[in-house]
């Protein structure tokens, strides 16, 4: 009894302002390529039941030849896999503010797919002895008792939500608020299987529930999805595919299309800037596969602001070309104070102190030995500092001064 759990298809998802050969944004071009690779693997692996835990398109209201393209592909999936049943329910991307004003996942029940889009509905499947809890997102309205069904042999949860407690600060989405479910009430009922959607990275949260993670990089925070990838030891994109008999679950990969890479960061720390420059140059050519058409980051630490506004902003300007998206994150560094006591505020820095702080940052060339350049700095300053008696040093006006003000 094999189940294929896909989620997050985002169809009609708009980002950069690349256009394809066919004059469309080219993200949405990739993200509805990776949908159709995705149905091509499901109809592959054919399994018993397939299940679609929500947010099929980016927006309320997605374009028409958006519409078509979706519609065209789940009919493609219904013609070659006719005996298998497909369920879909809404997510917070799918779902109108309005009930009365409709979801435009009812368009797929035309072709014979089971859609639960308002209320949470049980569907019972007699050949398979299975049955299933479909709970669409609430939209903030209060969760339905997940509650199982003795008559059947397997019992399977489908929800879109968050999970609370589970999921990284860096995976809440800034649009609208999905439903919120908490680990304790996935674990009440003995699922057999619990299908998550709404979270972008395949992840087990809990006894036999998992994300099955979206199909292609379709959120704002990208560079968090890979570093949670990385995390989880998870190979990319994809669906799950579990089966109820084994317990075996399984993750298939689906190809984006699209490479994303975040690169190894670039510490500027007191660096002049043609350095700088040249430890970018360096990244660009570590970039697998070159940075023609990919979509690439690269984080520029302990830069401060007059080191980053003499960049070679021109070359800057011919990655941002040849790629799909370049982006150049550039930090400043950040202010350290030292503390006195707990609690206390911040001491004030002394002058040493200030000066090294200084020198160590202050952009040099190839050429000058910073450790040096620091030492005889701050020698200098010692010099100045001694206070001298007066006709020691008749040239040195700082002494003279120095050695009046300490006279009684």
């Amino acid at each position: 009894m094999r189940i294929a759990h896909l989620a997050d298809l985002h169809l009609g998802f708009r980002q950069y302002q690349r256009l394809s050969s066919a004059g469309n944004n080219q993200r949405e071009a990739d993200v509805a390529r990776a949908v159709r690779q995705a149905i091509d693997a499901v109809i592959a692996e054919r399994p018993d039941l397939i299940l679609i835990a929500g947010d099929v398109f980016h927006q309320v209201r997605p374009s028409n030849p958006m519409i078509l393209y979706a519609l065209r592909e789940m009919t493609r999936l219904r013609a070659e896999l006719p005996d298998t049943p497909v369920v879909m329910i809404a997510g917070n991307h799918d779902l109108p503010r309005a009930a009365e004003t409709g979801c435009i996942l009812a368009l797929f029940r035309t072709i014979g797919i089971q859609v639960v889009e308002h209320e949470p509905d049980r569907l019972r499947f007699p050949a398979l002895d299975l049955a299933l809890f479909a709970v669409p997102d609430r939209l903030g309205q209060p969760l339905p008792a997940l509650t199982t069904d003795a008559a059947s042999r397997w019992n399977v949860l489908l929800l879109h939500g968050e999970v609370q407690g589970v999921l990284p600060d860096r995976a809440v989405m800034v649009d609208r608020s999905p439903s919120e479910v908490t680990v304790e009430e996935l674990q009440q009922a003995p699922w057999d299987y619990v299908a998550l959607g709404h979270y972008h990275v395949h992840r087990q949260v809990a006894h036999h529930a998992w994300y099955a993670g979206s199909l292609d990089y379709v959120s704002s925070n990208a560079w968090g999805e890979l570093a949670e990838q990385r995390q989880h030891g998870v190979p990319g994109k994809g669906f799950a595919l579990h089966d109820l008999a084994t317990g075996e679950h399984r993750f298939v990969h689906v190809a984006t299309g699209r490479r994303f890479i975040d690169l190894e960061p670039v510490d500027a720390r007191a660096l002049a800037p043609a350095d700088v420059d040249a430890l970018i140059a360096d990244r660009i050519t570590q970039v697998p596969g070159g940075l023609d058409d990919a979509v690439v980051r690269l984080v520029v630490r302990e830069i401060p602001r007059h080191v980053a506004r003499d960049l070679d902003h021109k070359l800057i300007r011919e990655y941002k070309r040849r790629a799909l998206h370049f982006q150049l994150d550039t930090r400043k560094p950040e202010l350290v104070r030292t503390r006195t006591g707990s609690g206390a505020g911040g001491a004030r820095p002394s002058l040493p102190m200030l000066v090294r702080e200084k020198l160590e940052t202050r952009p040099l060339t190839a050429d000058v030995d910073r450790a040096a350049f620091v030492t005889l700095g701050l020698d200098y300053l010692q010099r100045v500092s001694e206070p001298r008696a007066l006709g020691t040093d008749p040239g040195d006006d700082v002494g003279v001064m120095l050695a009046e003000s300490d006279a009684p």
